[in-house]
């Protein structure tokens, strides 16, 4: 069994149900066994302007391969609603893989896989949505690539995170 952290995100529509609905697909597929929910977070949007997301992160375990759960994710996001639109743009969810064990993955999309899959996320030491929610459920993780627990990435006054706005809405 693999312990990964999963995030999830959503700003179209109910924020809360569209996360809640995708994570009990994942939950009933029987292949993710969730162990630990952070809080809900609303969060800022990267991008272009629109509406703010519910962010929030998952711990589990898993005994898929990364490219198996990256399979799952993508028929999950599928079955919730999700379109393909512009980058960075709305979405009715969004789930990435933070981390899938100490493993560190690089795969460029190509005919017989077709999507990118980068393990640990590239942008997490950018990204306070995540950065927050992770820290709430596993601050002491060490990023295998960074070699830093993930509460002193949080905390590191040399990111320039203060654009971002984050505030918890639920705390489960």
């Amino acid at each position: 069994m693999k312990t990964i952290y999963l995030s999830f995100g959503s700003n179209i529509g109910n924020r809360a149900e569209n996360i809640i609905f995708a994570l009990s697909i994942l939950q009933s597929s029987g292949f993710i066994d969730v162990k630990k929910i952070s809080s809900f977070y609303d969060t800022s949007p990267v991008g272009p302007k629109q509406r703010n997301f519910y962010n929030l992160v998952v711990r589990a375990h898993t005994n898929l391969s990364s490219t198996e759960l990256l399979m799952l994710i993508k028929h999950v996001e599928n079955i919730s609603g999700r379109k393909k639109m512009i980058r960075w743009g709305p979405r009715i969810v969004d789930i990435d893989i933070l981390f899938f064990g100490k493993e560190i993955v690089n795969i460029e999309a190509n005919p017989d896989f077709g999507f990118n899959l980068f393990i640990p996320h590239k942008e997490i030491q950018n990204r306070l949505f995540v950065l927050v929610p992770l820290c709430e459920i596993a601050a002491n993780f060490m990023h295998p690539i960074l070699k830093r627990e993930i509460s002193d990435i949080m905390h590191d006054k040399s990111l320039t995170l203060e654009y971002q706005k984050v505030r918890i809405v639920h705390r489960l």
